[in-house]
């Protein structure tokens, strides 16, 4: 006797002609194959992300620019600052000079009006006598 033959068209939903490693054809339930989904379509990329794409790396350069002239210059910064300081110095040195020379200079006559001399003698007899003494202006 033959077994019965099913057509391809006959066969139900999730069965299907398989063929076994030993070469042997039988039906089988098989997981029906799944449907990807969708691919969406590629968008372009926006400007605000090219923009910060190519201005990433250009900042990061300028700082390191930045960085080595700085350690460059450091040596001519401080001798500028030295030259600054020292004409700090020379100001206030020429500032304050004229008010040192007025507090220290004697004032002329023409400032000060006739000049007075005024000589004192004192005398004393014994060692707890009583001094005297006598002022005379000219």
């Amino acid at each position: 006797m033959q077994p019965p033959t099913i057509l391809p068209g006959e066969l139900p939903p999730g069965v299907e002609m398989v063929t076994l490693p030993g070469g042997y054809r039988t039906l089988a339930y098989t997981q029906p194959t799944p449907v990807p989904p969708p691919v969406p379509a590629a968008r372009p990329i926006p400007t605000w992300a090219k923009t910060t794409a190519l201005l990433a790396p250009t900042l990061g350069a300028g700082i390191a620019a930045a960085g080595y002239g700085i350690s460059c210059a450091i040596p001519g910064l401080i001798a500028v600052t030295d030259a600054l300081w020292a004409a700090v110095a020379l100001i206030a040195t020429g500032a304050l000079a004229p008010l040192a020379l007025k507090v220290t200079r004697r004032p002329s006559r023409r400032q000060a009006g006739p000049v007075q001399h005024i000589t004192q003698n004192i005398t004393a007899t014994g060692l707890f006598g009583k001094a005297t003494g006598t002022i005379h202006h000219r």
